[in-house]
């Protein structure tokens, strides 16, 4: 009976991978696929979690595929914590979201360095198109007994040169211009983000 309910489970598991990955047709036989982030610092490539982050993922790949992280800026900086970007153009306004999305926090993924996670409100339920870099090892990030965790999607393959420097970036505490705080003083952009061809 265990078997079985395992079965059901995983069967289950790949059923939701298979209808998610249809959807935008970037690589749907891939379960990780990898993306080049061009910045005005350097690239960096990451590979995504179709398994443990199938609705995450795929929306990520939405935006990907419609083009829309392309000229944006990473916009938060807390050094030692988290590099922010995908929602704002230079002018810092915002860009157009599709759609909030559930949260997979609990997916066993941990918001180490490296890994890109989704941003979110202070509901679990409201991630949409913003995603930040771990430049830490930030386990109060993480699901826990107190709640919701943010959730991460994927990780850094190579170039972490440039996460490096993102992360070495000045930032001022209280923008005047955005009334935002940890604003980056020159805000790096992402140029585009190419999808990898498989080998």
């Amino acid at each position: 009976m265990r078997y079985l309910a395992k079965l059901a489970a995983v069967l289950a598991g790949l059923m939701l991978i298979s209808s998610a990955t249809s959807a935008n047709g970037i690589q749907p036989d891939n379960p990780f696929p990898r993306l080049r982030f061009v910045t005005s610092l350097g690239n960096l490539e990451i590979e995504l979690d179709r398994y443990k982050a199938p609705l995450t993922a795929e929306n990520f790949l939405d935006y990907v595929k419609a083009g829309s992280y392309n000229n944006t800026i990473f916009h938060r900086l807390v050094p030692g914590f988290v590099v922010q970007g995908g929602g704002y153009d230079e002018n810092f306004e915002a860009k157009t979201v599709f759609k909030k999305i559930p949260n997979e926090s609990g997916n066993g993924l941990k918001n180490v360095y490296g890994t890109i996670a989704m941003a979110r409100e202070s509901d679990p339920h409201t991630a949409t198109r913003q995603f930040f870099f771990n430049l830490n090892d930030n386990t109060s990030l993480d699901p826990s007994s107190k709640g919701w965790g943010y959730t991460v999607f994927g990780w850094i393959v190579s170039g972490e040169e440039t996460l490096e420097k993102l992360a070495a970036l000045e930032s001022v505490p209280f923008d005047e211009k955005t009334l935002w705080r940890d604003v980056p003083k020159d805000p790096p952009v992402l140029i585009r983000i190419e999808v990898v061809p498989q080998p």
